[in-house]
């Protein structure tokens, strides 16, 4: 009994599986917000610089959409933990997707890679961001005064990892401070930083999980049976095609392109009439996390 009383406080007061969820959320987020504090500056830079050539409109529209998905596909995300997954192993497959994206862009692959990469991380993204704050949220009885003290500390890890990420994937990108490079910018390095990030997560995650997190999150809370599984890949399916379709439709009328996807292709436009600098880019990224968290606090 006093083992156990030790391992609920381990963790500077909390329970030993909020060190866990705390270190697995830093580093997704690290890999998040230093992909995405030079991921436009990939898309746009000329191809002679190391990027795709984009044009500064289309970059930001996909950024933008990029952004929308990644949230949105949190709710896809939820479902499968509390209907078919649970929750620690929709967190492991979110993290699994995740690193791939990066591993994506980081292999000198062209647009084809970026697209891929969006993807992964979108899902990936999707599955693990909802279930693991829900995790955090099972660590404790409905009667334990620390659970609002144990997301704040939570909520300190991914501020943390936000704030570091866009210091250190620049600087990665930029030869690590040894112009390694040539005063080049390698997005291909700050891309295997972030990836790196997401495996010392789901490293971790994966050993201190078998040992401090309730095996209860292995199951999903509200199991589907076959038979109402059927119904819902069915439908699935059903969406998937149809959007294939209206795509194809609108490759054949020429108007398949993303700036007609985005409203924001305008204000963007107007945005990066002067392109501001890497490492200032990279500033603003690591600053959002703490504004919105005053915000939220």
């Amino acid at each position: 009994m006093s083992k156990q009383k030790n391992l609920d406080t381990s963790f500077f007061g909390q329970p030993r599986g909020l060190s866990t969820l705390f270190f697995t959320e830093m580093w997704e987020r690290f890999s998040y917000y230093g992909m995405r504090a030079i991921l436009l500056f990939y898309m746009y830079y000329a191809v002679t610089k190391g990027g795709l050539g984009m044009d500064q409109a289309t970059a930001a529209s996909i950024m933008s959409i990029y952004g929308s998905l990644v949230y949105l596909a949190s709710v896809v995300g939820g479902w499968l933990s509390d209907r078919v997954w649970g929750s620690r192993r929709t967190v492991f497959i979110g993290g699994v997707l995740i690193m791939f994206g990066h591993i994506a862009l980081s292999l000198p692959f062209g647009v084809s890679a970026l697209y891929v990469s969006i993807a992964l991380i979108v899902i990936g993204t999707g599955l693990l961001k909802p279930n693991v704050s829900e995790m955090v949220g099972g660590l404790y009885s409905p009667e334990d005064r620390r659970r609002d003290s144990g997301f704040s500390m939570f909520v300190f890890g991914i501020n943390l990892g936000a704030a570091v990420a866009p210091w250190a994937v620049p600087w990665a990108a930029n030869g690590f401070g040894l112009n390694l490079f040539h005063g080049e910018m390698n997005f291909h390095a700050g891309f295997s930083l972030a990836a790196i990030g997401m495996f010392f997560g789901l490293v971790q995650y994966v050993v201190d999980g078998r040992k401090y997190l309730s095996k209860d999150s292995l199951y999903p809370d509200d199991p589907i049976d076959k038979e109402s599984l059927r119904p819902v890949i069915i439908w699935s399916i059903v969406g998937v095609v149809a959007l294939v379709i209206i795509l194809g439709l609108l490759a054949a009328m020429g108007q398949l392109n993303i700036n007609n996807i985005s409203p924001d292709r305008l204000v963007f436009n107007n945005l990066f009439t002067q392109t501001p600098k890497m490492w200032q880019s990279g500033q603003k990224e690591s600053v959002e996390p703490f504004r919105l968290s005053q915000k939220r606090f």
